[in-house]
């Protein structure tokens, strides 16, 4: 009986989207957000091709935990970038209303994976610098 109903549902939904371009479109928008979401995620897990590596418990807790902080860290910064640049009015000015629809903070390509990475905790880095002065 559920098996018929879930059909139903099923049957239902895909009428309504194909008959509705709005939400194809909208259906579409989110899978492209998911898409690049997932995109990072490989990038940022690069050293083992984006798959868990061990069947430990506890090393699998580590590795998800540690490709979320990166996850919220290429974020967090990625967001305060943005901000500072649309923050000057000619920028913004620049943008397109799809411009602005199109922003998003899960951007990686001035990501460096591989290399040195020069680390110095006493120097921060100058981004809302006129903000704090």
């Amino acid at each position: 009986m559920l098996d018929i109903i879930g059909r139903a549902i099923k049957t239902i939904f895909l009428c309504h989207y194909l008959q509705s371009e709005a939400l194809r479109r909208e259906i579409h928008e989110g899978l492209n957000v998911i898409e690049n979401w997932n995109s990072a995620n490989s990038f940022n897990f690069y050293g083992h091709s984006g798959d868990f590596a061990t069947n430990r418990l506890d090393e699998q807790e580590l590795a998800a935990l540690s490709l979320h902080l990166l996850q919220i860290c290429l974020v967090y910064v990625n967001t305060l970038l943005i901000q500072r640049v649309l923050a000057e009015p000619q920028q913004f000015q620049r943008m397109r209303r799809e411009d602005l629809r199109a922003l998003t903070p899960l951007i990686y390509s001035h990501v460096t994976p591989y290399g040195l990475f020069r680390l110095d905790l006493t120097e921060r880095m100058r981004i809302e610098e006129e903000q704090f002065a």
